[in-house]
């Protein structure tokens, strides 16, 4: 992981342009009074975007003086994340994940060809195209090794793969983004080795389940209406329980 420093050269100022100023006044609305600091990322996010790619310490101060910040205080978030470019980078910033989880499946490599292809890290090649930096993980761990360039996440990468990209990239000629290899997402290379049942896709699981669910509710349904309707019935005495209601009583008899 490199040190984190401001560019030795820096410009003079920085101001946001007329919509940038309306975009992060949207942001900070967002947050109730005296809570206005939580939008620093985002405007620093854009501040960068703005100035080409880097962030330069005007913006920073210009990102404080909007929030009612310390300096120091977003300095320190400029100079923590990775994701902000302290120094002037290329057309296409080539930030190679150098995590355990990309190392173990050859980061260091996809390094050596920065080295060789672009130089050391923070340098901009002399077309303007490519420079690059280490950064710690991207999140993509299940695809490693991995690089983001600008916006984009390249991953599953070796050698071979990553040197023809930045060559692609640096002749302005189509990539993909996303794996390198025949794999869908983070799915398994090659494609999927489970729930290849097409009829798990057609609907007719879908609507066998739902043929017997409607028979099962509908014979409840209907046990139900009977139940209701044996209740209703007028309830039949025996033939003893006649009988003995034509008996009279001793009361009778004494009368």
């Amino acid at each position: 992981m490199s040190v984190r420093r401001l560019a030795a050269v820096q410009p003079e100022s920085f101001a946001f342009t007329p919509e940038n100023v309306k975009w992060a006044k949207g942001i900070i609305a967002k947050y109730p009074e005296g809570r206005q600091a939580s939008a620093v990322i985002s405007l620093l996010w854009k501040a960068q975007e703005q100035h080409g790619g880097w962030l330069p310490e005007p913006a920073i101060r210009a990102v404080a003086d909007m929030l009612g910040m310390a300096y120091i205080r977003v300095l320190e978030v400029a100079t923590f994340y990775t994701m902000f470019a302290l120094q002037p980078v290329g057309k296409h910033f080539v930030q190679v994940c150098g995590t355990t989880p990309c190392l173990l499946r050859g980061a260091d490599k996809l390094m050596h060809v920065c080295e060789k292809v672009i130089g050391h890290q923070n340098h901009v090649t002399e077309d303007g195209q490519l420079s690059w930096l280490e950064v710690e993980c991207l999140g993509s761990c299940s695809n490693a090794p991995m690089a983001q360039i600008n916006y984009d996440y390249f991953e599953d990468l070796d050698p071979e793969s990553f040197e023809k990209l930045l060559d692609d990239l640096r002749n302005d000629r189509p990539v993909k983004p996303g794996p390198q290899v025949e794999r869908a997402c983070s799915g398994p290379v090659g494609g999927p080795t489970t729930l290849l049942d097409q009829s798990l896709y057609d609907g007719s699981v879908v609507g066998s389940w739902k043929k017997r669910f409607d028979e099962t509710k509908a014979a409840k349904e209907a046990a139900t209406v009977q139940a209701a309707t044996e209740a209703a019935k007028p309830k039949e005495t025996s033939p003893g329980e006649k009988q003995a209601a034509k008996q009279p009583t001793d009361k009778t008899k004494g009368a």
